[in-house]
């Protein structure tokens, strides 16, 4: 079977990690390379395999020993940038959130499906074993009707007005940045709670600290109401270091998930907590993964593609229409 042929759009620290995890998976290879400048792009083939390697993302896109593309440039180029790849005929793996707001979010769509090629939001958990178990759980109904999700990433990064997770021009604040994984999760833990079918939502009360000089958020907190009554509490933050977990509870007890997010970067074990009401401690729940975090969400994206059906709940366009559609009401309520 031929290996998924990948193209990476950008040469930043996430392309790098992305690069790696198609080391580690089992179904790609790293093609070819592109960056605004040549020598970038040279450079990054240089430490990654020497993919071949390009000075602008145009050339990559026409090449034809590229199948499928990973964008993994800052924010405000996403739409751009994945309308040319669907143009182009490549199937799209694109880093979240996947545009600025709703109205480019609905083109990258409507582009990928005229073109008829596979696009998905890069949330890379989503493809994880630990996410599949989690939601393997919540179909057996392990603790009972779900009631509340809990979820928070948070950070503290070192105050630059002119970096991405600052700068208002290059798609700063951690509802951009991170705020998106959080409303992911609760979107995926109410459909799992409805039967598997989706959910509609609210997104309310959303509140936050603004940095003055960047006009970008630096801490955000929002409440989400489903429609079959599931609540969740999410949180985001740039300037403050949280305890970045996910609590899912419900009538007979809650799940605690320690590391939700970035688990098992470079592979290896990864764990859970199961609290049951009736049970005097928690069942911890386990597993390890030999393939980095990024070649696991690669293995997930070439499943996809050969009309399997990944284990994990990974995004599906309607996860990634609500998840963004959150992410541009808290934005509002914050008066972004």
């Amino acid at each position: 079977m031929q290996k998924l042929r990948w193209g990476i759009l950008s040469t930043g620290f996430i392309a790098g990690r992305f690069a790696e995890g198609i080391a580690s998976s089992n179904t790609g290879v790293l093609a070819a390379v592109s960056s605004r400048s040549l020598e970038a792009a040279k450079d990054f083939a240089a430490q990654h395999g020497n993919p071949a390697a390009y000075g602008s993302h145009a050339e990559l896109l026409a090449q034809d020993d590229v199948d499928a593309v990973y964008i993994a440039s800052p924010h405000p180029y996403h739409a751009e940038m994945a309308i040319a790849a669907a143009q182009a005929g490549k199937h799209i793996l694109c880093e979240k959130p996947i545009a600025m707001n709703m109205e480019e979010t609905e083109a990258i769509i409507a582009a990928a499906a005229k073109a008829g090629v596979t696009l998905v939001e890069a949330y890379m958990y989503r493809c994880h074993p630990q996410t599949a178990k989690v939601a393997a759980l919540l179909r057996e109904g392990a603790i009972g009707e779900v009631k509340l999700v809990q979820a928070a990433f948070g950070f503290h990064a070192p105050y630059n007005p002119e970096g991405r997770l600052f700068s208002k021009k290059l798609g700063g604040g951690g509802i951009l940045d991170v705020g998106g994984y959080t409303a992911s999760f609760a979107c995926m833990v109410a459909d799992l709670a409805n039967g598997g079918e989706e959910t509609e939502v609210q997104c309310t009360g959303g509140s936050g600290q603004i940095d003055p000089q960047c006009e970008t958020d630096t801490l955000a907190i929002a409440n989400l109401q489903f429609s079959n009554g599931v609540l969740a509490q999410i949180s985001c933050s740039t300037q403050l270091a949280q305890n970045n977990h996910v609590r899912i509870y419900g009538s007979k007890g809650w799940i605690d998930v320690a590391e939700p997010w970035i688990v098992g970067p470079r592979g290896g074990e990864w764990s859970f907590q199961l609290h049951l009401a009736d049970a005097d401690s928690p069942k911890i729940l386990k597993g390890r993964e030999s393939r980095e975090l990024y070649g696991v969400e690669a293995d997930t994206f070439a499943q996809l593609l050969a009309g399997e059906q990944p284990e994990a709940p990974c995004m599906k366009i309607s996860d990634t229409r609500r998840t963004n559609q959150i992410i541009a009401d808290w934005m509002q309520q914050l008066s972004l």
